[in-house]
């Protein structure tokens, strides 16, 4: 029979520290786990919310567009309304229009940039119709969820009077409908009124360094 082997010492002071660190975890984690529980306690019903995405970073549209799919993943109704640049032939326009048009209805309302366009008569036409859309869209309490893509831009060019879409959005949203608005440069006055504000941070972006957009990535 083999003789017992005797553990080295240091793999024994190993052992000890793994479990000294392992009962610090888990006390750690029983602290925060109070901590949030407590703090869900106090959280109760739910809210309709209006949600800003801005900055210059990239992510709105997309951060906009995910929330979109879990709305649809729920069997929620949803709808989309594009400022801007609604003339894109986008990868989230074909594959809600091809495969969910029932649960989100899709509107384009654009027709490119302020630089492509370079009529803002023009312009101001079309974001008033995207905003007639929106309210339609909004005011219809079995949608969930409207994502004003890039009405930002709209706003911040003064093609829509941001006035009257905060009373609007203050005075006639449905209690539990969320409203997602993206684009650059958010109006301080919607930054005040909304419930959840995002900035999206530019650090590094391809364009910089003579990338052009690209589809799966950009649209």
């Amino acid at each position: 029979m083999a003789p017992t082997q005797t553990p080295p010492q240091d793999a024994i002071a190993k052992a000890d520290t793994s479990g000294d660190e392992n009962a610090r975890h888990a006390r750690k984690m029983a602290k925060k786990k109070a901590a949030r529980d407590k703090i869900m306690a106090g959280k109760a019903g739910d809210k309709g919310l209006l949600i800003v995405h801005t900055g210059a970073g990239k992510g709105k549209s997309s951060s906009g567009f995910g929330m979109i799919l879990r709305c649809i993943a729920h069997e929620m109704p949803c709808a989309v309304v594009q400022f801007i640049k609604g003339a894109w032939d986008t990868g989230e326009r074909r594959i809600i229009e091809e495969n969910f048009a029932d649960l989100c209805e899709f509107h384009a309302m654009g027709e490119g940039f302020t630089w492509e366009t370079q009529d803002r008569a023009r312009d101001i036409a079309m974001a008033a119709k995207g905003w007639e859309k929106a309210k339609e869209l909004i005011r219809d309490p079995d949608n969930r969820l409207v994502l004003l893509d890039e009405i930002n831009i709209a706003l911040r060019y003064d093609y829509l009077d941001i006035n009257e879409v905060l009373t609007f959005l203050a005075t006639e949203k449905p209690p539990l409908t969320h409203v997602v608005m993206t684009g650059r440069n958010a109006k301080p006055e919607l930054i005040e009124a909304a419930d959840l504000v995002t900035e999206m941070t530019l650090i590094k972006h391809p364009f910089r360094a003579g990338i052009k957009a690209q589809a799966g990535v950009e649209f």
